[in-house]
């Protein structure tokens, strides 16, 4: 997901429910066997049924998340986002990690149950340690802010079955203002103790902002994406005669009303603020660890580090790994220049390609009709060698979509939103098509590989499809673990026949890559080495062909989400690790099948416990 995928999209409002878990070493006992095989299945199916139990009661204080999950619990509610509301999360939190600790026997669980133990307490200690940071966190941005997540969610995840799931829809439209209102409160009191966003990214809420409020019922002109979706459902819902149209007129009249008395306000407060802020806001910011100096920024880095990549290294341990794979991928680059023949140094080289009219897509409907379309051939591609690659393959449908105008940005990154576990919605792989220049041809497939197949699609889709693990366990979003698994795919897929036929291709594969190892040296330099929006793009110029535009997003994602985009790289430097050393230690009883079925096999992990998982996989293939 080159996007955080959900976990970042869904933001403040979310936090608790998709919370990664803090790394470093297990907090359980070490397990010393005593018990017999009987005892230990029982105990762990007892804790397994207690987890799906506990997580049932957790998801009840996200309704959003509910959701997206798809469920209609609590479909007539928004999530409480208030202080108070987190405090109450975590107070749960601790009280079900001690129930948990006095009720099982660790010992005595097998050794899935025990990583289960792990995770359940690491979300609570994560929650925790996180209070502590909760006002350097932004409220709203240009990316996971809720102006603009909310409707996306209400749209895309609200389904409208019946006239019930209709009136629960009104109901989250009239809990608008007391949402808004929460994160407003957030939103005030991190300024005051010295958080603000930079200015683009205000500017940018407030556009979003006006954006949804334009339009009918609003004012005048076409309908506003809130009313076209409501009014859709609405008819649906008589067109399968379900209600008839004087009710759904009616439901409509309802839907209408909501929006202009009490959605239509609540926007206009976010307005107002974000436009009052922007003054006042940095222009060219540098990270976190400058602009929060006063208010633990620094600090607040690192707990974002450990959160993002699941261990304990610094910000100058990453920075020195991004330079290091900087420069051999630059390596890469200039063999395929030679092989190319492209005369000159490499900066020649990405002039040549940013020149080269052949491999750009025109800015037209046509070209993104195109562009789709050649999406999906390379998708369709290399669904059909999967099975030679992995025992787990996904049952949920995937969907290629362009993203919604009013929250689609040019040269915004792609990304990917996980479907239910049912089938009942497909997994979505989302594309920002206002600006194609910054969509080039050749990362295309690189992008449809991380995104898709085999990347986030294959493995969200068989986490939520596991069976004989606690639910949480399929749900669990961990960005180290996800993006790491996205980025190793890039790179699997030059193993598959028929993928990056032609060096252009294979070229846009490093260049992805590349993408990742700059984001080590761009995300550690600004937020804890002082660099500014203006020196973090012109690194990436130096070391990238990816339009102006793409980088110029980038780096502003990067500001808003301290850390988050180190992990893809040190997730995906670890799943190649723990591949060399299984490949080493068994030679010829290597089975690509069964390493990836072990990565996939458990959810998302910590990379520690995925470490662990990997080793147990080794061990039993050398007894066996």
């Amino acid at each position: 997901m080159r996007s955080l995928v959900s976990h970042s999209a869904l933001a403040l409002a979310l936090a608790a429910v998709l919370a990664g878990c803090s790394p470093g070493p297990s907090s359980a006992p070490e397990a010393g066997r005593t018990a017999s095989a009987e005892q230990v299945q029982a105990e762990s199916q007892r804790l397994n049924a207690w987890f799906d139990a506990q997580y049932a009661e957790w998801m009840t204080f996200s309704p959003l998340m509910l959701s997206f999950q798809g469920s209609k619990q609590l479909n007539d509610k928004l999530d409480d986002v208030s202080e108070a509301g987190a405090d109450a999360r975590i107070a749960w939190l601790e009280a079900s990690v001690k129930a948990m600790e006095s009720q099982f026997d660790f010992d005595k669980l097998d050794a899935e149950t025990q990583t289960s133990w792990e995770l359940w307490k690491r979300q609570y200690e994560n929650e925790r340690d996180g209070k502590a940071y909760r006002l350097n966190q932004y409220a709203f941005d240009q990316m996971n802010g809720m102006q603009s997540t909310l409707p996306m969610l209400l749209m895309n995840f609200h389904t409208v079955d019946s006239e019930a799931d209709y009136l629960a829809y009104i109901a989250r439209l009239n809990e608008v203002p007391r949402f808004f209102g929460q994160l407003l409160e957030h939103a005030r009191k991190a300024e005051a103790a010295g958080t603000l966003p930079p200015r683009f990214a205000l500017e940018a809420v407030a556009q979003q902002s006006r954006a949804l409020v334009s339009g009918a019922p609003f004012n005048a002109g076409s309908d506003s994406a809130l009313w076209g979706d409501l009014q859709r459902k609405a008819d649906a819902l008589a067109k399968a005669g379900t209600i008839d149209q004087a009710r759904a007129d009616e439901l409509k009249a309802q839907a209408r009303t909501a929006l202009v008395d009490k959605v239509q306000p609540a926007y206009t407060q976010i307005i107002d603020w974000a436009s009052a802020a922007a003054p006042k806001a940095l222009l060219n910011p540098a990270g976190v660890g400058t602009t929060q100096a006063g208010n633990n920024g620094a600090d607040y880095y690192r707990y974002q580090l450990r959160q993002n990549t699941t261990t304990d290294l610094s910000a100058e341990q990453i920075h020195e790994i991004g330079l290091a794979d900087v420069a051999r991928i630059r390596g890469e680059m200039e063999a395929i220049q030679k092989q190319l023949g492209v005369e000159g140094d490499l900066q020649a080289f990405f002039k040549h390609v940013t020149a080269n009219p052949a491999l750009k897509y025109a800015n037209t409907d046509e070209d993104r009709a195109r562009y789709m379309a050649d999406t999906n051939a390379a998708i369709d591609n290399i669904r059909k060698v999967l099975p030679e690659y992995f025992g787990l393959l996904p049952k949920a449908p995937l969907e290629v979509r362009r993203v919604e105008a009013f929250r689609e940005q040019p040269g915004a990154a792609q990304h990917y939103y996980p479907g239910t576990a049912d089938g009942s919605r497909p997994g979505i792989y989302y594309m920002h098509m206002s600006d194609m220049a910054a969509m080039p041809k050749t990362e295309l497939e690189v992008i449809a590989y991380h995104e898709a197949l085999p990347g986030h699609h294959m493995q969200l889709s068989i986490a939520q499809e596991l069976t004989g693990l606690p639910k949480f366990r399929t749900q669990l979003m961990l960005s180290a673990y996800a993006e790491g698994w996205g980025l190793y795919t890039e790179r699997l897929a030059k193993e598959m026949p028929g993928t990056y036929q032609d060096p252009y291709s294979d070229y846009g594969r490093l260049t992805s890559e590349m993408w990742r190892a700059i984001r080590l040296v761009v995300d550690t330099g600004l937020h804890a080495k002082g660099w500014t929006e203006a020196q973090a793009v012109e690194y990436f110029a130096a070391n990238s062909s990816i339009p102006r535009a793409a980088m110029e997003s980038e780096v502003r994602r990067y500001l808003i989400m301290p850390g988050q985009a180190t992990s893809y790289k040190i997730g995906m430097n670890k799943i190649l690790e723990l591949r060399a050393k299984a490949e080493a230690e068994l030679g010829d009883k290597f089975d690509i099948r069964g390493f990836h079925d072990t990565v996939l096999g458990g959810g998302a992990l910590p990379l520690d416990l995925l470490e662990k998982r990997v080793d147990r996989w080794v061990a039993g293939h050398k007894a066996a």
